[in-house]
């Protein structure tokens, strides 16, 4: 009883204003302050899903892509081994979509019992344009090349006049023209049609398709399963990007860089395999340096560019920015230009601005090596063996600092490299990763 008094004077049973109703007020309280915040998530996260399926659904025009080529394909414009299977026989299908740019539509496909990767080009753009692309699109009038009337003999002076421009004037490219009207007859009759003619002028555009051609005794390269027009049939890549983890975009929008760098460390091969797929990125960044088709410039090395097979041979996926010196040179030379970083193509091929002229200059500040092997440092790195790893960590960081304009790049290049992969190889090859 006297607690009970004592209670009362001071207070303690007294209910003030702001807890009225007591346990139920404040549960009340609780429970509005959950739905408050859950429904700003809902309403956030439906918002960043609006926005990533729109930009989606910008992205990925396959179904466009396929209407125009099937259109030009009844028509008689263009024709190729996949123009049936794709326009009339639905056995071709357009699968899951990777594109990155609206203009050059990415898929995976199904052709009958084979898996690939189809790409399709979607805009008509009648230049080039530095800042986008270094490829020249479909001309205003697509498919307009070669002309009714011209002779067998007559397009194989155009595709080596063609391979002459883009890559210089090589001791064998009459071999490559050979190959390319090889392709041209897509249904193996022994003559070429000018629809076969067209849809082969239009691929022999793209930088991909003309590196195929010159890497394919080296298969560095997926293999050319067939075409219709300028959308093309790729061999499928078993494992891409050349290391890390896919996941869908919905889950990918809520991974923090950070996070996300280090779940790429983690879905990686054993080393040995790691090394052998790193041998392959030497070897291909050896076979377009002074190859026998001229010199190529890797102007974006990075993991979602390569992937590798079961047997771990490294393939280029997008070759889209690995363009003809010769090319580049003549194309960055036009480039106007107030600092260096105008004179930037793709996400490597740098090189530095003539304040005189206000114009790029044509040599790159980086060769292709140093690029490769900083995009391999952390990959080779982790998990090396201790009796490998002070020296190739040595070798990694003298390639990393090789530039494109000195007087002894050449020999240091071939050195770096003839150093890289006898390492490598010396300690993978008494394995059965060999």
């Amino acid at each position: 009883t006297l607690n009970r008094k004592l209670k009362k004077e001071i207070g303690l049973n007294t209910v003030h204003p702001f807890d009225s109703g007591g346990p139920r007020a404040r549960f009340s309280y609780l429970h509005m302050k959950y739905l408050f915040f859950s429904w700003l998530a809902v309403l956030v996260g439906s918002w960043i899903v609006y926005v990533e399926y729109s930009s989606y659904t910008e992205l990925c025009r396959g179904h466009d892509c396929k209407i125009s080529i099937c259109d030009k394909y009844r028509k008689g414009v263009i024709d190729g081994s996949a123009c049936s299977s794709l326009c009339e026989k639905d056995t071709l299908y357009l699968g899951k979509c990777f594109t990155a740019k609206a203009n050059s539509q990415v898929y995976s496909g199904s052709w009958g019992d084979l898996e690939g990767v189809i790409k399709c080009q979607m805009e008509e753009v009648p230049h080039y344009d530095l800042g986008n692309e270094m490829e020249p699109k479909k001309e205003v009038v697509a498919f307009n090349k070669p002309i009714r009337g011209t002779s067998v003999e007559k397009f194989r002076e155009m595709i080596l006049n063609h391979l002459k421009a883009k890559v210089g004037d090589q001791a064998n490219l009459a071999n490559l023209a050979t190959q390319v009207l090889s392709i041209a007859d897509a249904n193996k009759d022994g003559h070429i049609s000018l629809p076969e003619a067209r849809s082969t002028w239009a691929l022999l555009q793209l930088n991909e398709f003309l590196l195929a051609l010159v890497l394919q005794d080296r298969e560095h390269t997926p293999k050319l399963l067939g075409f219709c027009g300028d959308l093309y049939v790729m061999e499928k890549v078993p494992h891409s990007p050349l290391f890390g983890i896919s996941l869908p975009w919905i889950i990918e929008v809520w991974i923090p860089t950070g996070l996300r760098r280090r779940m790429d460390q983690l879905f990686t091969p054993s080393w040995p395999h790691k090394a052998k797929i790193s041998i392959g990125l030497l070897e291909l960044v050896e076979d377009v340096f002074h190859g026998t088709f001229g010199s190529f410039l890797m102007c974006d090395v990075r993991a979602t560019s390569f992937g590798y097979n079961d047997r771990h041979d490294l393939k280029v996926m997008d070759a889209q920015y690995i363009v003809p010196e010769a090319i580049f040179q003549e194309d960055i030379r036009q480039q106007r230009c107030d600092v260096d970083e105008d004179c930037l193509y793709g996400a490597d091929c740098l090189t530095s601005c003539d304040l005189t002229k206000h114009r790029c200059t044509p040599e790159v500040t980086r060769p292709n090596l140093a690029k490769a092997c900083e995009a391999l440092k952390d990959y080779i790195l982790r998990g090396a063996p201790s009796d490998v790893r002070e020296e190739l960590e040595k070798q990694l960081y003298a390639c990393i600092a090789l530039k494109g304009s000195t007087e002894h790049m050449e020999i240091e290049h071939s050195l770096i490299l003839n150093n890289l992969k006898t390492l490598l190889w010396k300690k993978i090859s008494h394995t059965k990763d060999s």
